[in-house]
């Protein structure tokens, strides 16, 4: 059965059930139909739950299953009769109609109601986008009608969103066809999910803290480079309006009915890839266990889920759940895909170094940690003992999970693991200090986490960071947008790459989000559609199902 005959082949839980379970009343709930809701609010209490985070060697285009084996821990630890909330984020449409299709999870570990998770689920992006927006707007509308603030057109540096793929709007010209319709200038999209409002709401703690943020945003700058807020224009209160019934957190299920959190949506390539952080302490206040994830590799996801989520939110992570597959170490040792699914040990050993690195960068966080090794149906006994040898030889836990096919129950071995692993004490401690300067913090990264040699910086790079500097906006955590597919900022150089350079090609200050995006190599913050989209796949039914999100 495919992942969607699946998810339909599923009997899902009535939420009434799911909230009795969390024990929360009518009154802190908003019942969206038999199978979503929106948590208003919980009771005051104390965070009490474990935070477990779940992240993964460098993807492949094969897949890794850090959201599958996300979704079978926790289904895991609930058929273990634990107290568990899966907190993840919520897929953007982007890649649903691009080139990576469904990102509910897969095989017998899926989040549900699927089709609508991965589409316009409770309507979140849609308000971030009309949020975004607005505020472009009100830009263009404060030049249009006099320009009180002294915005300089050449220096707006707050961009339009969508959550679409498209190249064609990554640089494009406004305000054509005469006076009538706005000063004509240069202006550019920025997908949802990589949008400085997706991130600040992500970040937010209550809807006073997302009125500040969105008020603290910086949309452009004068002529005398002094930067003007968004706040400036009187448009936070606005801003929050729209945010505000998407700033609750989506209550869904597993397959297995575990209770489930989607919230928020960054990406991890060009944004910080974490779920809300309110959604995050609503766990933790009503669960023993929760279980989230950070996108993409530990490269990415890991490092700004401690250096800028848990820096930000004061959260302390218990333990770390680093995914690996077979097929993805014999891809970083270079087997072709034709090969990839035959018998291979050497691969598998000569495609150890990039889990190596990964298990020595999360060590540097001083947090427990564990490997789980994603297997699939054609791994061999003996490439699977490569990986727990080699586990056992460093000195780490190595543990294999089935959940995609088995689900909650190929998932209990991780699940005991985990149980142990979180009774370890942690030492959790960031990377560096936010007081650093800028290039020390982007060095320190790079070096550390990536294993560059050197960082180059082009000459638009160090314009920003000495204007930074000299406004005193410099100390706040970094955000790098790199490629996915390697440590280094080029998605050819696999394995573990050394003596390589990476090159920061921009610098961003998210003021509103609390941090400085910095861009390396060739990464787009919009991204296009591939050759053959996913969106060819996708259709109804003569029932009226949908059918092709996978």
């Amino acid at each position: 059965m495919t992942d969607i005959e699946i998810a339909r082949a599923s009997k899902m839980k009535e939420i009434r059930a799911l909230v009795d379970e969390l024990k929360l009343s009518d009154d802190e709930v908003l019942y969206l139909g038999k199978y979503k809701a929106k948590i208003l609010k919980t009771k005051e209490v104390q965070p009490k739950g474990k935070l477990i985070l779940v992240t993964a060697i460098n993807p492949t285009p094969y897949g890794e299953g850090k959201t599958t084996v996300s979704i079978g821990l926790a289904d895991a630890l609930h058929a273990l009769k634990e107290q568990v909330l899966l907190v993840l984020r919520q897929p953007s449409m982007g890649p649903v109609f691009g080139m990576k299709g469904g990102a509910t999870g897969g095989g017998r570990s899926q989040v549900v109601p699927m089709e609508e998770i991965n589409l316009h689920f409770t309507g979140d992006f849609h308000a971030i986008t009309s949020c975004n927006n607005l505020l472009c707007a009100a830009i263009d509308n404060h030049i249009q009608q006099g320009n009180a603030l002294g915005i300089d057109p050449d220096q707006i540096v707050f961009h339009r969103c969508l959550d679409v793929n498209d190249r064609a709007l990554r640089e494009i010209e406004i305000g054509l066809g005469g006076s009538a319709n706005g000063k004509e200038r240069p202006e550019k999209f920025t997908i949802t999910a990589a949008s400085e409002i997706m991130a600040l709401f992500c970040l937010a703690t209550t809807l006073t803290d997302l009125k500040h943020r969105l008020g603290s945003i910086i949309i452009a700058y004068r002529k005398d480079q002094t930067p003007i807020y968004a706040r400036d224009l009187k448009i936070e209160g606005a801003l929050t309006v729209l945010l505000k019934d998407a700033f609750a957190p989506n209550l869904v299920q597993t397959l297995e009915h575990t209770p489930t959190l989607i919230h928020g949506g960054p990406f991890a390539n060009i944004a910080h890839g974490c779920n809300s952080v309110v959604a995050t302490k609503m766990g933790l206040a009503l669960a023993d266990y929760v279980v989230t994830e950070a996108g993409f590799g530990a490269d990415l996801g890991a490092e700004k889920f401690f250096d800028i989520k848990c820096r930000k939110a004061n959260l302390t992570p218990n333990g770390v759940v680093l995914v690996a597959t077979l097929k993805a170490l014999k891809y970083n040792a270079g087997v072709e895909k034709d090969h990839i699914l035959e018998e291979n040990v050497e691969a598998v050993k000569n495609g150890l170094p990039n889990l190596k690195v990964h298990i020595e960068n999360m060590k540097k966080y001083h947090v427990p940690l564990i490997v789980c090794l994603n297997k699939y149906q054609n791994d061999t006994d003996a490439e699977i003992q490569v990986v727990m040898d080699y586990c056992k030889e460093v000195g780490v836990p190595c543990v294999v999970s089935d959940a995609y096919s088995q689900g909650g129950v190929g998932a209990i071995d991780l699940a005991k693991a985990v149980i142990d692993m979180c009774q370890e004490e942690t030492q959790f401690q960031v990377l560096y200090d936010e007081k650093d300067s800028i290039k020390n913090k982007i060095e320190k990264i790079a070096k550390e986490i990536y294993r560059a040699q050197e960082v180059h910086y082009s000459l638009a790079a160090e314009e920003k960071i000495r204007a930074l500097e000299a406004l005193q906006l410099d100390q706040f955590p970094i955000c790098i947008a790199k490629t996915q597919y390697s440590l280094s900022d080029d998605a050819k150089k696999l394995g573990a790459p050394q003596n390589f350079t990476v090159t920061v090609k921009d610098v961003y200050l998210y003021h509103g989000a609390g941090f400085i995006t910095v861009l390396l190599g060739n990464i787009m913050t919009m991204p296009g559609l591939p050759k053959v989209p996913n969106y060819e796949q996708i259709d109804l039914d003569e029932e009226g199902n949908i059918i092709g999100i996978f």
